[in-house]
């Protein structure tokens, strides 16, 4: 299988690679075959090697939003190491291999308004469009407008602009898809004299002393978003089991307003905030959901529980395995079920023999 890359980089495949060492969870078994490819065309070699030999794909960012299984991933591991960064005129263009948070740093720093609540995620850039990753009341949608991609159904590389990627809440058009594999993802940001955007989010508005709404320096609501996310156990550490995680397990449910009605219903008076959505539904807090089903910070006997900061993150304390993960999370789901009538969607990727 290596002749391809071999040719390309001078490299090639490795076999049994723990992918638990590739992922925040610290969670899953080894690869079947193991790439690192650092430049686009070593990329595209490896994933036309792996097609040639009939190889299932999993294409590998920072692993901070994937469960691998305990058998691991019997197919191609390719992981991407594309690096670089440009700026001109407020177009931030990023390689897929870059550190998410570097790249939101190196935003404020500029000056550049946009992303600046989106400090602090785990991950590379590539991946932030697939998930159309979002906190703090910014996604990453609303500043993207190209993303340069591999299109492994045409064989051939792809610009798609911002209508191209369909994005909505925590999804795309490249997520659930094996067809395009990010190379490069290019931000359009604003200069407001050192301000951010209005600040959507009420705890990082309260913060920084504004009211919703209202803008302030940029620097000032980076750092606020990192204490946001520190306090919850979402700031990667090393030594702190609350952040071996995949951040927020579960997406926050969209209700349609008959599932709404049924919902309230349920609630018996107490009920969470709701975000109405443009096409009707309403969105309502998972977090919530889950500790007002029962399962309150910290919950679990096992090597994996709920947080201790934050019942969205399901975490492994030292020791756990994928399975104990999910059937902690199974539990969690049935729970929320049975109190609410409502059906938790995990956010995460699966790799391997998962079973949910």
């Amino acid at each position: 299988m290596t002749e391809t890359i071999a040719a390309v980089a001078g490299g090639g495949w490795r076999h049994g690679v723990s992918l638990a060492e590739c992922t925040t969870l610290r969670l899953g078994g080894p690869a079947g075959h193991y790439f690192e490819a650092d430049s686009e065309q070593t990329l595209i070699a490896a994933l036309r090697d792996a097609r040639g030999h009939g190889e299932d794909v999993l294409v590998l960012g920072g692993g901070s939003n994937l469960v691998v299984a305990d058998e691991g991933f019997p197919g191609s591991v390719i992981k991407v190491g594309l690096k670089g960064i440009s700026l001109r005129d407020g177009l931030l263009s990023v390689a897929a291999g870059e550190v998410w948070d570097e790249v939101v740093a190196r935003s404020v720093a500029e000056g550049l308004a946009g992303i600046e609540c989106l400090s602090g995620i785990p991950g590379l850039a590539g991946a932030t469009p697939i998930q159309n990753v979002g906190a703090y009341g910014q996604s990453v949608d609303q500043a993207v407008v190209l993303v340069d991609a591999y299109d492994r159904v045409a064989d051939g590389m792809a610009v798609l602009d911002n209508g191209d990627c369909a994005f909505s809440y925590r999804h795309s058009a490249f997520k659930g898809s094996d067809r395009y594999v990010v190379t490069a993802v290019h931000f359009q940001l604003e200069d407001l004299g050192g301000l951010s955007k209005p600040v959507g989010f009420k705890d990082v508005a309260d913060a920084l002393g504004i009211e919703v709404g209202a803008q302030a320096p940029l620097a000032e609501v980076r750092e606020a978003v990192l204490a946001q996310r520190r306090r919850r156990g979402m700031l990667l550490d090393e030594a702190d089991h609350d952040t071996w995680s995949a951040g927020s397990f579960f997406t926050n449910p969209v209700l349609t307003p008959d599932q709404h009605a049924e919902f309230e219903r349920r609630c018996a008076g107490e009920r969470p905030a709701a975000w109405p959505e443009a096409d009707g539904r309403v969105k309502i807090s998972a977090a919530w959901l889950i500790e007002h089903a029962g399962f309150g910070r910290g919950y679990g006997a096992g090597p994996a529980t709920l947080s201790t900061k934050h019942t969205l993150a399901l975490t492994n304390r030292g020791g756990a395995s994928t399975g104990d993960l999910l059937k902690l999370a199974a539990e969690v789901r049935d729970g929320v079920h049975a109190r609410f009538g409502v059906t938790l969607v995990p956010e995460p990727v699966f790799a391997g023999p998962v079973a949910w």
